[in-house]
């Protein structure tokens, strides 16, 4: 039996060890750790390959979030549309402000945002819309910015698990008012603990950016602003510049572990795609990309008919990591109790919360891993026993 984990940064990292310990060489004996020309170069980088006028690197992908309401001046009262599934600092960043979110329910083939459950919930307090690019598939770009423009909202594109990928060329962080992601270890181009990115196109919005990443200071000791301290740190500037490079193979490789459990796994029974018309009485549906230009950051399937459970039970048996992401949508969380309003109308949002299962897609997957993990679904799917 092989073992197969969800995630194993070893190998990834171990590759560039030379050049990463060249790097905290050049770092420690700078005796320069915060802001400074190496961050700015990092920042650079990224602005290019994004295709964005400005980019700044952040203390975590949810004070990304965070910086771009604040920038935004998103306050007490104010509303700000999302979808009900997703990770907890989408609506956390929003709440930490006083602002209220509005609970979107989302597209059940793309996980993404349904716009049209988005503007029977704009009211005369919405001021923002923040759409989650989630498991690394884009929303509709063109369609985010007409939504935004009609109903004249703020959109902050929230890609923590999408740096990179595009809609009809056009990249995630680049459509809206800001961009934020996250540096998170597990993520395409992961970091070594937390760190994040904001993007703008705006010069005064980035500049605002700028003074509130630094507790609202400019010039040095005099506040206009209550900002926040959201500095990167440069060691993980350095680190990052380096991985940078290399996020299109990354990304390549994951598209290639996708693209064999298509192969693999279509036309066998109980299986089918995750698109309007699926086989109602398949067990399991893969998702798409329907942008063909994602990045998968997650490989999530739809385990239907209350069997998500069992598929997980009968994966961890055969030793092959997968992970609900996530069991509870947000208007559900405890800590939201009472907060927000929409969330009657989130029905697809709990459905996916009891079918969703992620297996592993991280780039070094082997030929021997990935086919114990396809030939697993397909021994579940045909009832074969674990």
């Amino acid at each position: 039996m092989i073992t197969v984990p969800l995630l194993d940064l070893g190998p990834q990292n171990r590759s560039l060890e030379s050049q990463y310990e060249k790097a905290f060489k050049e770092v420690l004996h700078s005796n320069a750790f915060i802001m400074g020309p190496r961050l700015e170069a990092f920042e650079k980088s990224c602005a290019e390959f994004l295709g964005v006028k400005h980019a700044l690197g952040v203390s975590s992908g949810t004070d990304a979030l965070l910086l771009a309401l604040m920038a935004l001046g998103i306050k007490q009262g104010d509303e700000v549309l999302l979808p009900a599934f997703t990770f907890f600092a989408t609506a956390g960043s929003v709440v930490r402000l006083g602002a209220e979110p509005v609970w979107v329910d989302v597209d059940p083939h793309t996980f993404n945002i349904d716009l049209a459950d988005a503007a029977r919930k704009v009211g005369p307090k919405t001021k923002a819309m923040m759409p989650v690019h989630l498991f690394g598939q884009s929303c509709d770009l063109q369609a985010l910015r007409t939504f935004a423009e009609a109903h004249r909202l703020f959109l902050i594109e929230d890609a923590a698990q999408s740096m990179g990928a595009r809609w009809q060329g056009q990249s995630t962080m680049s459509a809206g008012h800001f961009g934020a992601t996250s540096f998170f270890p597990s993520k395409n181009l992961g970091g070594f603990g937390d760190s994040g990115l904001v993007t703008a196109n705006d010069d005064a919005l980035a500049e605002q950016a700028k003074i509130l990443r630094v507790h609202g200071m400019q010039p040095k000791y005099y506040h206009r602003f209550v900002g926040a301290n959201f500095r990167m740190d440069l060691l993980q500037a350095a680190l990052l510049h380096l991985k940078l490079p290399h996020l299109p193979t990354y990304n390549c490789a994951r598209a290639g572990n996708a693209k064999f459990y298509h192969e693999t796994l279509l036309n066998q029974p109980g299986v089918a795609l995750n698109q309007p018309g699926a086989d109602a009485q398949a067990k399991i549906l893969l998702p798409v990309d329907f942008s063909k230009q994602g990045i998968w950051n997650q490989f999530t399937l739809r385990v239907l008919h209350g069997q998500r459970d069992a598929l997980k039970a009968f994966l961890t048996q055969r030793k092959i990591g997968c992970e609900v992401y996530y069991p509870v949508p947000l208007h559900r969380q405890e800590c939201f109790k009472g907060v927000g309003r929409g969330s009657e109308q989130a029905k697809v949002a709990e459905q996916l919360a009891a079918e969703v299962l992620s297996i592993p897609i991280f780039p070094e997957l082997s030929e021997a891993q990935r086919q114990w993990v396809a030939t697993s679904l397909q021994d579940f799917a045909a009832g074969r026993p674990a």
